[in-house]
């Protein structure tokens, strides 16, 4: 689809989630009930989180009949080129051009192939490019967060979705990017009035992404330091990068995020369990924002 229609397609507002990757049989049941109550619900994506491959996708796609169900993203260490091409091509074919192809290069310590993230990105999008069935730019965004990826996003993709970032990042990816590129950032949501409980949850969430010098290396471009990334992160941190506490909380904080520029707003429910399905936290919010 071209990129004025991708992003009237994707709408406002998605979901950013790795626990409907429907893995263990005995969990497919609640994984498409989820699917397909985020669809009918009016969510415009479905980011399927936790370096997903094409191939699961195919169970939120067969569940749901409107929404666009994305890699959020597929890494290019996992898999080569042609691979993903073709799988790409068979499964979008099957589902009436719903599938969006998230690409990223994930981080050193997560795989063994790690090496010239940049170079390796920019040979990635050649192969598809040159595959058989080539996939089109406007079929893929990239996990962009640095300015050499964003202008490679800008150039041959669709546009960034960009994971662990504030509304800052998301104006400087906007100017990056241009006007024509969709910017689909994530935000992490903490639904929970009890201030204190929430940061703990988004603390013990937050701490392993902290670990992690891709994301540490772009927040201190953006102005943290060191002591931000201790123990969970700051309160400065939190209150930049997750939406804490009420319904009417989370709407403004991603009001930022659109007036900075986003297109659409990935939203990252984090909970005490992060292996169960958030429906609730989904409804409230779909009442709140849809």
């Amino acid at each position: 689809m071209p990129m004025t229609q991708l992003k009237d397609t994707i709408g406002r507002i998605g979901i950013w989630t790795p626990v409907l990757r429907a893995e263990d049989p005995e969990r497919r049941a609640q994984v498409t009930e989820a699917a397909t109550e985020l669809d009918r619900l009016g969510y415009g994506a479905i980011w399927l989180g936790g370096s997903a491959r094409v191939r699961e996708t195919v169970p939120l796609l067969e569940a749901t009949s409107r929404i666009i169900v994305a890699t959020g993203i597929l890494s290019i260490w996992n898999d080569e080129p042609a691979d993903v091409a073709q799988a790409y091509h068979r499964v979008n074919a099957a589902f009436d051009d719903r599938l969006l192809l998230g690409l990223g290069v994930s981080h050193q310590i997560l795989t063994e192939r790690y090496e010239k993230p940049y170079a390796s990105m920019r040979a990635f999008l050649t192969a598809l490019d040159e595959a058989t069935e080539p996939v089109p730019k406007e079929h893929r965004v990239l996990a962009a967060l640095g300015p050499r990826m964003l202008e490679l996003a800008r150039t041959e993709s669709a546009g960034a979705h960009p994971y662990l970032v504030t509304a800052a990042h998301t104006a400087q990816a906007r100017e990056a990017l241009g006007d024509q590129a969709l910017l689909a950032p994530d935000l992490k949501v903490v639904l929970d009035e009890d201030d204190t409980r929430a940061r703990e949850t988004a603390r013990a969430y937050l701490a392993r992404y902290l670990a992690l010098p891709n994301y540490t290396n772009n927040l201190k471009r953006l102005g943290f330091t060191d002591p931000d990334f201790e123990n969970g992160g700051s309160d400065a941190l939190l209150d930049e990068v997750f939406a804490l506490g009420t319904p009417d909380a989370v709407r403004t904080k991603v009001a930022t995020f659109h007036e900075a520029g986003a297109d659409h707003v990935a939203l990252n429910v984090v909970t005490r369990d992060d292996t169960e399905i958030p429906l609730p936290q989904w409804h409230t919010l779909a009442e709140a924002l849809l």
